[in-house]
């Protein structure tokens, strides 16, 4: 299968780029220096040049809090950008798979959410994302929505951690905010299976096991033979000073549409984390 892979020089999309590859796939990978998605004609030409069978649509504005300051800034690269590969996508017979986030729950939902719950984004960011998933042809299409990405490209919460650990004896994080870690890695091996299934509709494609960022962080502390102990935790509303762009309390997302369709979810997220852990030590 052809695919080609925007964003392919970011956390996911590099991850992406290798799953593709691995997976014995022809693959053309973009980045965001030699792709501009923002740009209808530049996105038109790429896309007939390739040609492909599925477009993995990875490019994003994902700076949460910088997103609620520039609203159309957001809506530009996270919409109207998503429209565009869409419309290049139909002209080529091609599906689009698009990233999105559980940043498109509000996060008051008592339980976890499934795929067929219904938006309610508290952010810019997620109002943005929510945009990118209406261009979509769910029948067509796929939507796969993803949580709380580390990996061993770019800069994510593992790293955070890790960096802070070495420069503090105490780590504060909030206990109030529970999600589904996902590896990069992990995540992008079951984004490429789902493309190259030509499944259309909504996944969700995390990690198993449900954590606060404090328990993340005294996880992580963990897998590099740390002490635990020195992670103390904080509400969202003590938090000196506070995020710009609210965050959904509960972001965790069941996998349900993997299961009803036979697939293995993904391991608990502490099995990818021990091994991204030890690979970022190693440098």
């Amino acid at each position: 299968m052809k695919i080609l892979i925007t964003g392919a020089g970011g956390q996911l999309g590099r991850e992406l780029v290798d799953a593709a590859q691995a997976g014995g796939h022809q693959v053309s990978g973009l980045t965001r220096a030699e792709l501009d998605v923002t740009d209808a004609t530049a996105v038109q030409l790429a896309v007939t040049r390739v040609h492909p069978d599925v477009i993995i649509h990875a490019a994003a504005w994902t700076a949460v809090d910088t997103c609620e300051s520039d609203a159309g800034k957001a809506m530009l690269f996270n919409g109207t950008a998503t429209e565009h590969v869409v419309n290049a996508a139909r002209k080529v017979d091609a599906r689009v798979v698009y990233i999105s986030t559980d940043y498109v729950f509000d996060g008051t939902k008592s339980t976890a959410y499934v795929e067929s719950d219904t938006p309610n984004p508290k952010s810019v960011y997620g109002a943005s994302k929510l945009a990118g998933e209406h261009a979509v042809d769910t029948a067509l299409d796929s939507i796969v929505r993803i949580s709380w990405v580390c990996g061993f490209h770019g800069s994510n919460m593992v790293k955070t951690i890790l960096r802070l650990a070495a420069q503090h004896d105490t780590l504060t994080f909030v206990d109030d905010q529970v999600g589904n870690p996902t590896m990069a890695d992990d995540a992008a091996r079951m984004i490429v299976q789902l493309a190259a299934g030509q499944r259309g509709g909504t996944w969700h494609v995390t990690n198993q096991g449900v954590v606060s960022w404090y328990e993340f962080t005294r996880e992580v502390l963990a897998a590099a033979g740390l002490d635990p102990n020195r992670v103390k935790p904080v509400k969202t509303r003590d938090l000196v000073p506070p995020r710009p762009a609210p965050r959904p309390a509960n972001s965790v997302l069941e996998n349900r549409a993997l299961m009803n369709a036979g697939i293995p979810l993904l391991d608990d997220f502490r099995v990818p984390l021990s091994r991204l852990v030890q690979r970022l030590r190693l440098g």
